[in-house]
């Protein structure tokens, strides 16, 4: 095509895309203030599923939010899928679709969230003693040694570790308050907690 003498160039939809993916990456990993070494992750990640034909008839915005999520859990930063879709112009299920294909065909080498990670996040939130967070890193340890962390969500478990923790300490902290900073329901946080006090 030529404009005033000068020949333009029309990038192909993928290349629009990849910048579109780009720009969403860069978008929320400034909202969730993540280090630009995750960011960076995010899309080469997203660059790899395009390549791999992942986003064919997908959603963009879900790749972008997904690769983001991928490359928080690789680097061991605590993001849950919620936390990264109310920034993103992507919705939670969106996300878990994208982010599934990825893990299924890229084998992105994530691994399960460990609980442990959202401890620091959560006490931090909370304004709980240190003494607490300490308590409910060793109940975890436990849960973990007696084959309980199986399919329970990583959230409640260490909200239920914490709900615990400070149960033991008589420290007041109420099963709606922890489970409201968790992004969980009280019921998962109460699962938790019975298993521990068994």
């Amino acid at each position: 095509m030529r404009i005033g003498g000068r020949t333009t160039r029309i990038p192909t939809k993928s290349k629009r895309n990849l910048v579109y993916g780009f720009t969403e990456i860069r978008r929320i990993a400034e909202a969730l203030s993540l280090p630009e070494s995750t960011r960076d992750q995010a899309c080469v990640i997203f660059e790899r599923a395009q390549g791999e034909d992942l986003l064919r008839g997908r959603s963009i915005e879900g790749f972008a939010a997904a690769s983001l999520y991928a490359a928080c859990r690789i680097a061991s930063l605590s993001r849950t899928v919620e936390e990264v879709a109310a920034v993103a112009r992507a919705d939670g299920d969106e996300l878990r679709v994208a982010y599934d294909a990825m893990n299924r065909d890229l084998g992105l080498p994530t691994g399960p969230v460990d609980p442990a990670e959202f401890l620091p996040r959560f006490a931090s939130e909370l304004n709980l003693p240190v003494r607490i967070e300490a308590r409910a890193r060793e109940l975890l340890v436990d849960l973990r040694e007696s084959g309980h962390l199986a399919g329970r969500n990583p959230c409640g478990v260490a909200a239920g570790c914490l709900y615990a923790a400070a149960r033991e300490a008589n420290y007041p902290l109420t099963q709606k308050r922890v489970a409201k900073t968790a992004d969980v329901t009280p019921v998962t946080v109460r699962a938790t907690y019975r298993k521990l006090v068994e």
